[in-house]
């Protein structure tokens, strides 16, 4: 099992947290107080991260990830329960959805990506992907996060924030990480952008209007998939929730509730 951490009520509608890669449960703390209120919140620490020191057995491992976290939640006996995932953790709640989806009762992706379409896509993020597997492998844990945290898409960062996650986070293992790296990278996702509306449960996308590149992924899905409800978090990057927890609050809440609401008028 992956170590969970709970918040609230287990009386209330449960809601499941997805940390992205590197990071851990202890990621969404900003948002628990308010959460907890009206929802038991469920953390997870991902394969390779925080205090599951599981380490994945295949590649890829988008299946296996999934079937972790499902099982991991059933243990604590929770059946249905709203899905919350950032980054990777939205990728592998895509995953969960498609494999669990009768367990759902919504979906909240914050800057996830469906998958790529083309093989020249994938083919250019398998070289990238095995640069960084590379430089995992081979660089101390602190040099490699100090790499990391220089990607275009932690742009927003600030010189302190970039030191402070390079500190928090540099007493992981790398051989977990690159194993959950590896099997996870995007070039092996098969493409889900058709998910939104194969599911009976609703899908929430929310993205920073700074992360110039998921803004306009995120247009693009509800494109192909109109049943996909957008929210734009205003004046953050990529991490929307870290960034701007209010303002991320301020719109997931009602999300939730907007389901609570139903099934009390049920």
């Amino acid at each position: 099992m992956l170590h969970c951490q709970c918040y609230g009520d287990p009386q209330q509608p449960a809601l499941v947290l997805l940390h992205g890669f590197l990071g851990s449960g202890a990621d969404w703390q900003p948002l628990l107080a308010r959460l907890s209120q009206t929802f038991y919140c469920i953390t997870v620490d991902l394969p390779g991260h925080g205090q599951s020191q599981h380490t994945l057995q295949h590649s890829p491992a988008f299946t296996e990830c999934a079937t972790l976290v499902q099982q991991s939640v059933l243990a604590l006996g929770i059946e249905q329960f709203h899905l919350l995932g950032y980054s990777l953790g939205g990728r592998i709640a895509l995953h969960l959805a498609a494999e669990y989806p009768q367990h759902l009762l919504s979906l909240q992706l914050e800057s996830c990506h469906p998958g790529l379409v083309t093989e020249a896509e994938r083919e250019q993020r398998a070289s990238n992907d095995q640069l960084w597997q590379q430089r995992l492998a081979q660089l101390s844990m602190s040099d490699f996060l100090a790499l990391w945290y220089q990607q275009a898409v932690f742009a927003d960062l600030s010189e302190q924030q970039r030191q402070t996650l390079i500190a928090q986070r540099a007493q992981q293992d790398p051989a977990s990480l690159l194993a959950m790296y590896a099997g996870t990278s995007l070039a092996l996702q098969q493409p889900l952008w058709q998910l939104p509306s194969q599911l009976t449960c609703a899908v929430h996308y929310y993205y920073g209007t700074r992360d110039a590149k998921f803004t306009a992924l995120a247009q693009r899905w509800q494109q192909q998939a109109p049943e996909l409800r957008l929210h734009a978090i205003d004046a953050v990057g990529h991490n929307c929730h870290k960034g701007n927890p209010v303002a991320f609050l301020a719109q997931l809440q009602p999300a939730l509730n907007d389901f609570a609401e139903k099934m009390n008028d049920a």
